[in-house]
């Protein structure tokens, strides 16, 4: 990929993390709650900005999965996304500890092992998902370069309607259904990812199509949930799609994803001082997530932003905007130091190892 393509899917890194942090800050800020709990015009406006927020995930392992299957498996990724996960999941409570803001006595046995064993215990449930299907990369690209279209095709459907066509349709919650918080759905969307990455999908290379595609996807997540609400009094049945829309493997979901990573993967982004700055920032992203959800902050940063201000107000969205701005700078800041101090200690090592061969 040239320069200018990978501008293109830096930026939709960048973007997807917005989103992100956007929808932590709906959810767990308590802007965006159940219909049955508030039905004020500013609680369908929040959860119609969840619509166009939600698709991010999904987004991250497009893109992963997009360039994972055509590219050379590398086990130095597993070591360095383990340090990433493992600097933020220690280092934050000590932090708190040293500036007073959390005390030993808070921390007990199993909130440390849940610090030391980050993936083991879910601490991110996304990269836990995510250094799986990373372990399983170099399989299922080499199976998907394997197999001819149809047979992809084949499966590619069959995965779909294992992880998404079913709950989405059938009004009943489904025991294998995680709601896409699963290295399962991950798997399927690397697969899927692979299939556009060998043969595309026409439809979507043009760029008004993928617009339309995303805004139609948005809308109609919106649209399904606030109807279902309103049937639900009415017809037990579609109180389970009030919230169902809103969940990553949902189809309306996945189709959603796909077509804004078509809307940047066809993006034209030139040579400039825009597309560095783009590169030079997305790397960082990840770090972005690693802050703001461990577990010790994942409700707090929005109290220190002061959010009960705003809530039950239409004054939540410029405040929505400032706050994401702002989680994004410092996340990007303290990643930017976290990858220097790693840089530094790679450095010594090799320096060290040098001298030791001598």
């Amino acid at each position: 990929m040239n320069r200018k393509r990978q501008a293109n899917f830096e930026l939709l890194r960048i973007v997807a993390m917005f989103m992100i942090i956007a929808l932590h800050y709906l959810v767990k800020g308590g802007i965006a709650v159940p219909f049955t709990e508030n039905d004020s015009s500013v609680n369908y406006t929040a959860w119609l900005i969840e619509a166009f927020c939600i698709v991010a995930v999904n987004c991250y392992i497009l893109i992963s999965g997009y360039f994972l299957v055509e590219s050379e498996w590398k086990p130095g990724r597993v070591v360095s996304l383990l340090c990433q996960v493992l600097f933020y999941a220690l280092l934050i409570p000590c932090v708190m500890i040293v500036a007073g803001m959390v005390s030993w006595r808070d921390m007990g046995i199993y909130d440390w092992i849940g610090c030391v064993l980050p993936i083991e215990t879910e601490h991110y449930w996304f990269a836990t998902s995510y250094l799986l299907l990373y372990l399983f990369a170099p399989f299922l690209a080499s199976g998907i370069r394997q197999m001819e279209k149809r047979q992809l095709q084949i499966v590619t459907a069959l995965l779909l309607f294992f992880f998404s066509v079913g709950k989405t349709i059938f009004p009943v919650k489904l025991v294998t259904d995680q709601y896409g918080y699963s290295f399962g759905w991950f798997l399927c969307l690397f697969v899927f990812a692979g299939y556009i990455r060998r043969y595309g999908i026409p439809w979507l290379e043009k760029q008004s199509h993928a617009a339309a595609g995303y805004l139609l996807s948005c809308l109609l997540i919106w649209g399904l949930s606030c109807g279902s609400h309103v049937l639900a009094g009415r017809i037990d049945a579609f109180s389970y799609y009030e919230n169902m829309p809103y969940t990553y493997n949902h189809l309306l979901c996945l189709t959603g994803a796909v077509s804004l990573f078509y809307l940047f993967k066809n993006m034209k982004i030139r040579e400039s001082g825009i597309s560095e700055m783009i590169c030079t920032l997305a790397p960082y992203t990840f770090g972005v997530y690693l802050l703001h959800e461990h577990v010790l902050v994942r409700y707090e940063w929005m109290k220190w932003l002061r959010i009960e201000r705003v809530v039950g107000s239409y004054r939540f969205v410029l405040h929505l905007i400032g706050a994401v701005l702002m989680v994004y700078s410092v996340g990007s800041a303290v990643d930017m130091v976290r990858a220097w101090l790693f840089q530094k200690a790679v450095s010594c090592f090799g320096r060290q190892d040098s001298k030791e061969e001598k």
